[in-house]
Order: C-alpha cells, then sequence, then structure tokens
C-alpha cells in the first residue's frame, strides 16, 4: 500500500534529521530555544550565522511569535535541504 502525502512528508523530515542549532537548547524551556534547522544545515553554518539565527529566533519569541523568518542565505539552504 502507498503511502499518503503526510506519511511521505514525514519520513522526508526524519531522514533530514531536524535538531536545534545548540545542543544545550534541548534542555531549555521553548521560549528560550533558539532555531530548529536540518543537519545539513545547522553543519553549513558558521558560528557567526548559528549566533544570528539563535538570537533572531530568541527575539521573536520574546515577542510572542511562533515563527522567526530565515536570513537569506539561510533561507536558501533550508529550502534546499527540503
Amino acid at each position: 500500500m502507498a503511502t499518503k502525502k503526510p506519511q511521505q512528508s514525514l519520513k522526508k523530515w526524519t531522514k533530514q534529521e531536524w535538531d536545534y542549532i545548540s545542543e544545550k537548547d534541548k534542555n531549555k524551556p521553548k521560549s528560550k530555544r533558539g532555531r530548529y534547522l536540518p543537519k545539513s544545515v545547522r553543519e553549513s553554518l558558521t558560528p557567526a550565522q548559528k549566533a544570528a539565527e539563535n538570537k533572531k529566533k530568541k527575539k521573536a519569541t520574546a515577542k510572542g511569535k511562533q515563527k522567526a523568518s530565515y536570513s537569506k542565505k539561510v533561507a536558501k539552504k533550508v529550502n534546499k535541504a527540503k
């Protein structure tokens, strides 16, 4: 039996190994966590990009927003990983 689109999407997402940029974020409350990205993107970011993305996400969360936009370079990498 063929899998449905949502199941295919979840399978693909699992293979991408999404996680937080910083390993320490797993133990923090959700309001203090940074970006959640695929492994390929996390590994390709410079330390400065990682810090900037985490800062952007935390700032948006503090304002009560669930989502924060990616920088242009990171957005390209995330879209490529999808």
